[in-house]
């Protein structure tokens, strides 16, 4: 079993920063795109090599995202229309979210068993969260998987506090 870090730093435009392992070392490195469209997040490895891309749909009337895992389509972000609270589901192969993924605790099983979970961590400064992976197989996909989930909550942050939306 590995434990990883992901925190956020609060103001960053570009949206950079990087996971790290329990000893504080960097083990991916996560970058979004800066006045890009479509809105992208690329995950590289230490290596420098490119392990996951997440991409905002560009023209769509509910905001999609599409979470790549080594050049395959892995994981659909998808809003769900709704009156009163934001709604998404997670479409993936074999994969299923259960628990509170919205506020950043859950875990994500595959054929039923449990590959990884993911923990909020509360009074940090700027978003962050520990995920405990029991299937390394599945690192990388799982990395994907949280930071998709938190930009598709930044984005309906932005979206919340924008007049007339």
């Amino acid at each position: 079993m590995r434990q990883l870090y992901i925190k956020q730093k609060v103001f960053s435009l570009s949206g950079k920063f990087s996971v790290k392992d329990e000893r504080e070392n960097e083990v991916y490195f996560v970058e979004g795109s800066f006045m890009q469209i479509p809105k992208t997040f690329s995950i590289k490895d230490s290596s420098g090599h490119e392990v996951g891309l997440i991409t905002k749909k560009t023209f769509s009337f509910l905001p999609t995202f599409f979470v790549e895992v080594n050049g395959r389509e892995a994981v659909m972000i998808n809003k769900q229309f709704s009156f009163f609270k934001a709604r998404y589901t997670i479409d993936a192969v074999d994969m299923e979210v259960r628990g509170n993924w919205w506020d950043m605790n859950f875990g994500v099983y595959q054929n039923g068993e449990i590959i990884g979970s993911v923990s909020k961590k509360w009074f940090t400064w700027g978003d962050s969260y520990e995920l405990q992976i029991e299937n390394e197989e599945m690192e990388s996909l799982l990395v994907a998987l949280v930071v998709a989930i938190d930009c598709a909550k930044s984005d309906q942050a932005a979206a919340a506090s924008t007049p007339g939306v």
